[in-house]
């Protein structure tokens, strides 16, 4: 199997490939190609000087559905968006009682869009609840599968068109079920026996949440991120497959910040997936839950109208991301989507997000977040971003640099993604290995990028093309004033 992150080492006793952690005393150089490369690790940065990785909150753009039918309700969760070519999809938990994990009052519904934005909920005619079929659910009497179903577009080029969506669900007991469908909303069941059981996993209990799969091009397999729990606290687990039915032993996903471990925190539901621009590059927004951390008095929980079990405890959304094996990095520890204004909002389980960034826009990608739960205005909120815009390198008007590890790339152009103030801007040079600038590419001859875009071409004096360097080990030097960096790209 290809790895992940296949770095070239250059060391005295010839070439060999290594992972990224290996020591050399020589410099590494990874290989990049033509991948889209975002600002939310230190993977390629070598050199910050007055420059910081910034992270960027989204914008709120308000309720986007309201879960407001009378098998929708209070407990409606564990929501999952998928964007299929130009149709948006969406798939979440319909339960408006509050009742036992897994029972056979919960059923899973559907709503679907041509934007991402404006939603609607068809009558699908496949379930009947009380006494009528006209309704927009595409599951029900299959618990416990029905308490975290979780779909996805499977986009392995080889697989069956009966099979082109799949899902998973169940608890601890059942185990991880596998389904499939050919359109995302007539499901079948694809083997009695559980894909992932807990005679697998060597952690007490595990499942009871959203957990998820998805195809790695990166890697040639499917992903399984679920969740289990250690020494008491909601931790998550990592298998891989080749074919979805079979899978390997799972791993316990670490943390890692700044080179060291990251705190130990409750994370609810994972949310990991490939990001679409990037998809070697996994992003999660995960919800961190706080057990225990009331914030709303009994009077205020009454004046709202939370069930009365729902708001001892808090919960928000974070980033992390992983270049896959069993880490993840959280570079930002903070709160990447905050609890807003309102007693609402600091409930037990709300502000969960939903499984997958989808663009929503020419530069614009949205994220869900389940809000108001156990609260009779349940419903689902979307925030938006700029194209790659989790994070950035950020400089102030005094300026700064980022100069990257040595690379390889494939292509003939460098594209950026940026924005400058009116005073601001961004030059790029190209350096050899040793840190010396490449003739004809130096800073001096750079071009000042002035402005805001999803995707501007670099040039420098001579122009943009870049081809006679593709292919060699290089270092880009960003040279920073009052602007964020949010990616870069070698476009063939």
């Amino acid at each position: 199997m290809r790895h992940l992150l296949t770095v070239l080492v250059l060391c005295n006793a010839g070439t060999s490939f290594l992972h990224p952690t290996a020591r050399c005393a020589e410099p590494v150089t990874i290989d990049i190609g033509s991948r889209r490369e975002l600002f939310v690790d230190h993977f390629l940065i070598d050199q910050l000087d007055n420059v910081r990785l910034t992270l960027n909150r989204p914008r709120d753009e308000g309720v986007t559905l309201e879960f407001d039918k009378p098998w929708e309700g209070l407990f409606c969760g564990y929501v999952t968006v998928i964007k299929d070519t130009e149709h948006y999809k969406l798939y979440y938990r319909g339960r408006p009682e509050r009742g036992r994990d897994g029972d056979s009052g919960e059923v899973y519904c559907y709503a679907e869009s041509s934007d991402g934005i404006h939603w609607t909920k068809p009558d699908l005619n496949l379930f009947e609840v009380a006494g009528d079929s006209k309704n927009n659910i595409v599951l029900a009497d299959a618990p416990p599968v029905t308490h975290n179903f979780c779909p996805m577009l499977d986009s392995r080029p080889d697989v069956p068109a009966e099979q082109r969506y799949k899902a998973i669900g169940g608890t601890v007991n059942s185990g991880l079920i596998a389904w499939s469908s050919p359109d995302g909303i007539h499901w079948s069941r694809m083997q009695e026996k559980a894909i992932l059981s807990k005679d697998m996993v060597p952690y007490r209990h595990m499942f009871d949440s959203q957990n998820l799969v998805f195809w790695s091009a990166e890697e040639q397999q499917y992903l399984c991120y679920f969740r289990v729990f250690k020494n008491g606290i909601r931790r998550i687990c990592r298998s891989t497959s080749r074919d979805f039915l079979n899978w390997t032993e799972p791993v316990l996903m670490q943390y890692r910040h700044k080179g060291g471990e990251a705190p130990i925190e409750h994370l609810y539901t994972n949310q990991t997936h490939p990001y679409f621009r990037a998809p070697h590059l996994y992003i999660s927004i995960a919800a961190r839950f706080m057990p225990g951390r009331k914030v709303l008095s009994d009077e205020q929980a009454k004046a709202i109208n939370v069930d009365p079990t729902y708001f001892n405890d808090t919960s928000d959304a974070i980033l992390m991301t992983s270049r896959g094996g069993d880490t993840y990095d959280r570079t930002f520890l903070g709160g990447f989507v905050r609890p807003g204004i309102g007693a609402q909002n600091w409930v037990s389980r709300t502000n969960y997000p939903a499984l997958n960034v989808v663009q929503t826009g020419p530069a614009e990608m949205s994220v869900y977040l389940n809000q108001d739960y156990a609260q009779p205005t349940s419903h689902l909120h979307r925030y938006s971003m700029r194209l790659d815009g989790f994070a950035s390198a950020q400089a102030a008007y005094a300026g700064g640099e980022l100069v990257t590890k040595p690379i390889t790339f494939s292509g003939r152009e460098l594209a950026i993604n940026f924005g400058t103030s009116a005073a601001g801007s961004i030059r790029v040079e190209i350096q050899d290995v040793s840190g010396a600038a490449v003739p004809g590419y130096s800073l001096d001859d750079a071009t000042e990028q002035i402005g805001n875009e999803i995707e501007r071409v670099v040039t420098w004096k001579q122009g943009s093309d870049v081809s006679t360097l593709s292919g060699k080990a290089v270092r880009l030097r960003f040279s920073i004033k009052d602007a964020d960096l949010y990616s870069f790209k070698f476009n063939e």
